[in-house]
């Protein structure tokens, strides 16, 4: 009892240190404040801005190469990206890892999205996120409506998207 404890203190406490909430890994926080602007140089050679996604929803996915969660999960990061097409936009940020781990990685699973290099961990930091991965659903507005702490399952997500992308039609309607 007492060594199954000490997992949950050290999650509260670390939460408490960092202001961040605490969620469930797999856990959904619905969210209402606005998405940071992020810019710079990715993991494929490129620039990136997240201004080029202002007026259409987009999905942010946090990952590294040294995470088993990120590596199951973006085989359905992939997927939904071609199903929603140029309807959502989707960015990945690859958090304090090595840049030619990075490279294969978008490789190996043929990453088509901009993945934002983020060695320093400051721009990953910046979301406020308590673990890898973590994925954030933005409406066209900018607003983060959703984010899902730990592994996201491609049903879960596209639920979540579903949902941001029948607001949008509501509102544009």
């Amino acid at each position: 009892m007492r060594g199954s404890l000490v997992p949950i203190v050290l999650t509260v406490l670390l939460a408490a240190c960092t202001g961040t909430p605490v969620v469930a890994s797999g856990g959904v926080l619905a969210e209402s404040k606005p998405f940071p602007h992020l810019a710079g140089g990715t993991v494929q050679g490129t620039q990136v801005d997240t201004a080029s996604l202002a007026g259409k929803p987009f999905v942010v996915n946090v990952w590294a190469t040294w995470c088993d969660p990120c590596r199951r999960e973006q085989p359905a990061l992939m997927r939904l990206h071609e199903r929603y097409g140029d309807a959502v936009g989707f960015l990945g940020i690859n958090y304090r890892d090595d840049a030619a781990a990075a490279k294969e990685w978008v490789r190996q699973y043929a990453v088509t999205y901009p993945s934002l290099s983020d060695p320093s961990g400051r721009t990953a930091k910046d979301l406020g996120y308590p673990y890898l991965p973590d994925t954030y659903v933005v409406d066209a507005t900018g607003t983060i409506r959703f984010v899902v702490f730990g592994e996201t399952k491609e049903q879960q997500l596209a639920g979540l998207i579903d949902q941001v992308l029948a607001h949008h039609a509501a509102v544009v309607g």
